[in-house]
């Protein structure tokens, strides 16, 4: 989750499992190296640890391959934390499995069936929720959160992401009214109150840069973004996410920041 005023102070990530490569993938990149992955996973937390934030490392989840990327179980706002329905059935056990670690933080609401939500499909900026309808985050999912979220003061907009897992995987805030964008989501009509930072076509991964308390976290190799973003004046860390890649997975998958 991505706020325009808010400092974060917590982060839940969750260790990856030997089964990892068992998860689901649509990337043709290769299995990942589990030890390679545990590595980048450990500085992973050293980066949100660097950006001020206090990280709590849940154990791996045995027979949930995907369950480190616990930002797809629940979207966890200033006012309540919620707990989604994954769209994929092999990930729902992992929704549950976060409830007690976020009911010691935040007042719980929970999408219940039909909707589908993966926490991915949603990116916050103040007040105002941007909801990606996709694969895995169906309109009634949608349409459940965004009952929650006004009912707590926020405004929210439904956006139509077609291609690609996530709506996150094409779209993130990386500055106060500025998002970073693939070509897909530039000019579309329901981002067009913000300034927009293009990716370059080649560098599409690029696009999943997490806004941590005044820094930008990025994936490493991708040098054409960065120049783009370093027009913002942020200090700028990169981190190897290969493996994760592997997996479907980046920078803003692998933890719930409140």
């Amino acid at each position: 989750m991505i706020a325009l005023s808010s400092t974060f102070t917590r982060a839940v990530c969750r260790r990856p499992g030997p089964d990892l490569a068992a998860g689901i993938t649509t990337a043709g990149l290769g299995a990942p190296d589990f030890r390679k992955a545990l590595i980048q996973f450990d500085l992973y937390v050293a980066a949100l640890q660097e950006c001020g934030l206090d990280v709590t490392v849940l154990d791996a989840l045995p027979g949930c391959p995907d369950a480190h990327f616990v930002e797809d179980t629940a979207v966890v706002t200033p006012a309540v934390a919620v707990i989604t329905r994954p769209g994929a059935p092999a990930r729902r056990p992992e929704a549950p499995a976060m409830v007690a670690t976020l009911a010691a933080s935040r007042p719980l609401a929970h999408i219940e069936s039909p909707g589908t939500l993966d926490g991915g499909d949603v990116l916050m900026a103040g007040t105002h929720f941007l909801v990606g309808i996709s694969d895995r985050t169906n309109e009634e999912g949608a349409r459940q959160l965004g009952a929650i979220l006004e009912s707590c003061g926020n405004t929210w907009q439904p956006v139509p992401v077609g291609a690609g897992l996530h709506f996150k995987s094409s779209v993130n805030l990386v500055a106060a009214k500025v998002l970073l964008v693939t070509e897909a989501f530039a000019g579309r009509k329901e981002i067009a109150g913000f300034e927009q930072i293009v990716v370059p076509p080649q560098e599409e991964y690029a696009a999943n840069t997490l806004l941590l308390n005044g820094r930008l976290i990025m994936p490493a190799g991708y040098p054409e973004t960065r120049s783009r973003l370093e027009v913002l004046g942020l200090p700028i860390i990169t981190l190897d996410t290969g493996e994760f890649r592997k997996m479907d997975g980046g920078l803003t998958c692998l933890s719930l920041r409140f």
